[in-house]
């Protein structure tokens, strides 16, 4: 057999090889729906990964909730070691915590990243101890954090696409971190200068549905995102991690999940006509809504346990999907005994005729 005989059979055997896409093995990424916590999309989800300054979602979900918005905070001698992307607050300056918390997200400040953590825990490092244990409070469970700004050349943030997701899910429900996130420009005055913050996030321009969300870039993490859209009542995650190309990649991944997934209300409180063993009326607080595709209507099952009990909470509604349990509400009695009369109620009746 010679060369060129040899080349054509090599070559003929390779065109039957399928197509690796090679981002697909160097990303990673998820789409995940906030409400219910469904994952629509994944690829690589649980791979640890360098997250860059999508490590300030935890830094600014931290500082709202343990912080004062409006207390002035004296930046202090720690900004100074500060490189890459900052706001360019000077030493001694005053600024609120709220107005450091847009310059974290909008312009991505890591000076104003760590005068944020001296802020609220004393120092940068009791501040990251917050920082992992909020993440293990999430169910975070690989990730693992060393400072509050991503830079990894002296310390390194690790964490998961589906981490991330878990992260952005607990943060959105926090009505001033979606404000602070959805922002497009921000301008704050102190006395010695006056602060112009357009937001990196350029999805929030260039794609309707976005809503919010977090960019990152070093060198070694490459571009990693971390976004939210919200499209007919479905509020998605989108998180990718190692991406050359996030927009695109973002608006894709949203598009591909709102065109085949729809948020159905599979429970409606106000249409729930059951009751117990003894004829007593019960009730639900709340529906129960979850994302899916067309064909997987004829999928969901519901079934209802009622507790032959004289208790309040009677029993409970399980949802399942196929055979997987996707939720459960709490079924409850209305209460129809009379309310006992207060003895104040008594007094009134005796004195007032």
């Amino acid at each position: 057999m010679n060369i060129i005989k040899f080349l054509l059979i090599i070559v003929t055997f390779l065109s039957f090889i399928p197509n690796i896409n090679a981002k697909d093995l160097s990303t990673s990424s998820i789409v995940m729906d906030i409400d219910s916590g469904r994952i629509i999309y994944q690829n690589n989800p649980h791979e640890k990964r360098l997250i860059a300054s999508t490590t300030k979602i935890m830094t600014a979900i931290i500082a709202i909730e343990q912080g004062k918005l409006d207390k002035k905070i004296k930046i202090g001698e720690e900004i100074l070691k500060m490189y890459g992307t900052n706001i360019y607050i000077e030493v001694g300056e005053e600024m609120t915590l709220e107005d450091l918390l847009y310059g974290l997200i909008l312009r991505s400040g890591n000076d104003a990243s760590v005068a944020i953590a001296t802020e609220i825990s004393g120092s940068e490092d009791k501040f990251v101890l917050e920082m992992n244990k909020k993440a293990k409070e999430i169910g975070m469970t690989n990730t693992i954090f060393s400072n509050p700004h991503g830079l990894d050349e002296e310390t390194k943030n690790y964490s998961t696409a589906y981490d991330m997701a878990l992260l952005m899910k607990y943060a959105y429900q926090n009505k001033v971190f979606r404000k602070i996130s959805s922002t497009k420009k921000y301008t704050v005055s102190t006395p010695t200068k006056t602060y112009l913050w357009y937001n990196r996030n350029k999805l929030l321009s260039t794609y309707e549905y976005c809503t919010g969300g977090k960019n990152g870039y070093t060198p070694s993490a490459g571009k990693t995102f971390v976004s939210t859209a919200t499209k007919d009542n479905l509020n998605l995650i989108a998180v990718s991690l190692n991406d050359g190309d996030i927009y695109t990649t973002h608006e894709t991944l949203l598009e591909n999940a709102f065109s085949k997934y729809q948020n159905y209300k599979i429970i409606d409180k106000n249409n729930f006509n059951v009751t117990d063993e003894s004829n007593n009326k019960l009730y639900i607080k709340k529906d129960f809504y979850y994302p899916l595709t067309q064909s997987e209507l004829n999928k969901i099952k519901t079934v209802v346990y009622l507790k032959n009990i004289n208790s309040t909470q009677k029993g409970v509604i399980t949802i399942y999907l196929d055979k997987e349990k996707i939720g459960s509400i709490p079924i409850y009695k209305e209460n129809t005994q009379p309310k006992k009369e207060s003895l104040f109620s008594k007094l009134k009746k005796l004195f007032i005729r």
